[in-house]
């Protein structure tokens, strides 16, 4: 299967849309449609605000994406900084002749 990450050109796949699609589609695997079953979105829940991950419900999951939206931005941007850093350290560390290909 081709991953479709990896066909997106890479202006767009700098950009904070596709990085918070992409990880909302990694995080919520298996539990795409209903993503407050998944175990370790519930486990991140738990951890971050201390509802029990038992009680977590649709209702309680979009209640606290809404209250917490700001600081789940902020978290977003840090991870997308983080993956441009650590692209642009790999490209960095390649031998001149693979970044011609």
């Amino acid at each position: 299967m081709i991953r479709f990450f990896q066909m997106i050109p890479q202006w767009f796949d700098d950009s904070m849309i596709l990085y918070t699609l992409r990880f909302i589609w990694v995080a919520s695997r298996g539990y795409r449609l209903c993503p407050w079953r998944s175990p370790y979105l519930r486990w991140r829940l738990e951890t971050y605000s201390g509802i029990p991950a038992d009680r977590i419900t649709g209702r309680i999951f979009r209640v606290f994406l809404w209250r917490e939206r700001r600081e789940l931005w902020r978290l977003l941007r840090w991870g997308a900084e983080m993956r441009r850093l650590e692209r642009s350290r790999r490209n960095a560390a390649r031998p001149a002749s693979q970044l011609v290909k």
